[in-house]
């Protein structure tokens, strides 16, 4: 008897771990993700259109970009909060400051407008 139920625990203890995984996998991935947004503005504090905004991971130093629409908002999602990254906006040959996101920082939205002066 005692063989037969350590056999059906055997046999049902994969389809009870493979229930749970995704769901526990899902849980941890939205608690690592991080989300960066902001609106890029000219000199004049208005919105800037087709400004391209960088993500640089510090880590493997890949680029992600964002060309912004007529509001001049900008959004990366899914973010790792393993890593280092750091964030500027270019229009026409012009550059704002660079904003750094630390991976010690335990936030997990950020909130950064970018001013790029197009007079100079």
């Amino acid at each position: 008897m005692r063989l037969v139920k350590t056999l059906w625990v055997l046999l049902l203890l994969p389809v009870a771990c493979s229930a749970t995984l995704p769901q526990s996998v899902a849980q941890s991935l939205g608690q690592a993700a991080r989300v960066v947004q902001g609106a890029v503005q000219n000199e004049n504090d208005q919105p800037q259109a087709n400004a391209v905004v960088y993500l640089q991971d510090q880590k493997s130093l890949e680029v992600r970009t964002y060309i912004t629409e007529a509001n001049g908002h900008y959004r990366f999602g899914q973010l790792s909060t393993e890593v280092d990254y750091q964030l500027w906006a270019e229009y026409k040959g012009h550059k704002s400051k660079t904003r750094s996101i630390s991976s010690f920082d335990s936030k997990k939205e950020f909130n950064f407008d970018l001013k790029i002066d197009t007079s100079k």
